[in-house]
């Protein structure tokens, strides 16, 4: 349950010793996602070539389990719903303007990987000090920023939320941080052995706690779970068996040759004759040189001539694979995409193999795009616009399909089924809702009584509801 009757600076105790608890399960994901791993096994007297081995076994899978999806997914439009007359707004709204001036089409993707990486992120919303009635959109890692809720799983903003500079790694070092409630942004200096201490505070004026959720898989009781966290004792697995096929190429991979009745030859002093001994009193021997060039001759007929065969590695090999393969269906990755392996596969089997992934796209544009509505429903606050509840975000569509494939589809619609052309145009691969918009003009300007004739057709047109009664059909 929140803590809702607690003064900010009690709150910003709180946020901090929850975001210190939690801080060693996020580094270790963050670890694993850029290549800290921990190191296979190896036995304690192993020497510097296994280290190295151990080093060098490290296979980061995991950044592609993330972006593999976070690629296709990128919010290109928005529409708000229909006015009292029944016809969308024609021109630009604020709030999209605002997503536009703040650059959220590139920065909405670390928002998109921070949530499928940790199993959520989070964004803040305020005005610009400098400029009130523009809105500054902000993502931050969960990392750096606790949020409390009353209910979890199904409220949409936090009754308050903690963001800080760094979560230092040593008691009593301070850090900068700042508290969000429905009314204020407080800036305090937090893990001092004194306790938070306020510095500053401001009204914000969004009458809500302007901090959004972007939480991908979260359940009735509101756990989340990110796309690393369950890969890792597979991606350990991986490593373990990719060290073991380091040290038996290393050491294994290769024929040995043997000699067996002969006694190998010592060095000796060019003066005395006399054998030459190292620093521990061996002996030196002289090596026999092997290789194609050389032939090796035995004085004494007793002496035989081995080899050890190598030791095979396609047992390591399909042992990676498997492992892969586990991190593919666990991961709802295409397995082509992690073993690059595309023999003759036709489109329909591509498209197969690529179905899971499909559906959990869309899944995270299900539960990441109310989140992004509800960043731009706080921008229409800030700019004094009308927020509009029933406005949507609108995706990019990233599926592989060839262009005359899609254009070839889209055409018979229109044709077959007289829907009309212009609503075709924002579903071609590639088309960007600048595109739609200037195509529209474009379209106006060569046909100046089109929208004169739109606009009269919708006049004329009967209220919803009544098409029976018009046509004599009603009871």
């Amino acid at each position: 349950m929140a803590v809702t009757n607690s003064s900010p600076v009690e709150l910003a105790d709180l946020g901090f010793s929850r975001l210190r608890a939690d801080r060693e399960r996020l580094d270790r994901i963050d670890r694993y996602m850029r290549g800290e791993h921990d190191g296979p096994y190896i036995p304690r007297s192993a020497t510097e070539e296994y280290k190295l081995l151990a080093k060098r076994a490290i296979s980061n899978w995991l950044p592609l389990l993330v972006k593999t999806p976070s690629q296709a997914m990128a919010v290109d439009g928005y529409r708000r719903s229909a006015g009292p007359g029944g016809d969308a707004p024609e021109e630009t709204p604020a709030e999209w303007r605002a997503w536009q001036d703040n650059r959220m089409d590139a920065r909405q993707t670390p928002v998109h990987r921070a949530a499928l990486t940790y199993g959520q992120a989070f964004a803040t919303v305020l005005p610009d000090p400098a400029s009130p009635a523009r809105p500054v959109i902000r993502g931050v890692s969960p990392r750096l920023m606790h949020a409390s809720y009353e209910d979890p799983a199904a409220d949409a903003l936090p009754l308050w939320a903690l963001q800080v500079e760094t979560v230092p790694d040593a008691e009593g070092v301070e850090a900068r941080a700042w508290l969000y409630d429905a009314t204020h942004v407080y800036d305090f200096l937090v893990g001092g052995k004194g306790g938070p201490q306020l510095l500053a505070s401001r009204p914000h004026g969004m009458g809500v706690c302007p901090v959004v959720r972007f939480a991908p898989d979260i359940d009735l009781e509101g756990r989340v779970t990110g796309v690393v966290e369950p890969m890792i004792p597979i991606q350990d697995r991986v490593n373990q068996t990719v060290f073991d096929l380091l040290v038996s190429q290393t050491f294994g991979s290769f024929k040995v040759r043997t000699i067996s009745g002969m006694a190998p030859e010592f060095r000796r002093d060019p003066k005395t004759g006399e054998i030459l001994y190292d620093a521990n009193g061996r002996p030196q021997v002289i090596p026999i040189q092997a290789d194609a060039s050389r032939f090796l001759v035995a004085p004494d007929a007793d002496t035989k001539f081995s080899q050890l065969d190598e030791t095979p590695l396609s047992g390591f090999l399909d042992a990676i694979e498997l492992a892969t393969k586990h991190l593919a269906a666990l991961s709802q990755t295409p397995p082509h995409y992690l073993l690059g392996s595309m023999v003759n596969l036709s489109a329909e089997a591509l498209a197969a193999a690529e179905s899971a992934l499909s559906r959990a796209v869309d899944e995270y544009k299900h539960a990441m795009g109310e989140s992004w509505e509800l960043v731009l429903f706080l921008c229409a606050t800030v700019v004094g616009a009308e927020p509009d509840p029933r406005a949507e975000v609108l995706w990019k569509d990233a599926e592989s399909r060839s262009l005359a494939q899609t254009v070839d589809a889209l055409g018979k619609a229109v044709t077959m089924l007289n829907v009309p052309a212009r609503v075709m145009w924002s579903r071609i691969p590639g088309v960007t809702a600048r595109d739609v918009e200037e195509w529209a003009q474009i379209q106006e300007a060569d046909d100046p009584g089109l929208r004169m004739a739109d606009r009269m057709a919708s006049a004329v047109a009967p209220p919803p509801g009544t098409e029976r009664l018009a046509g004599g059909d009603g009871e």
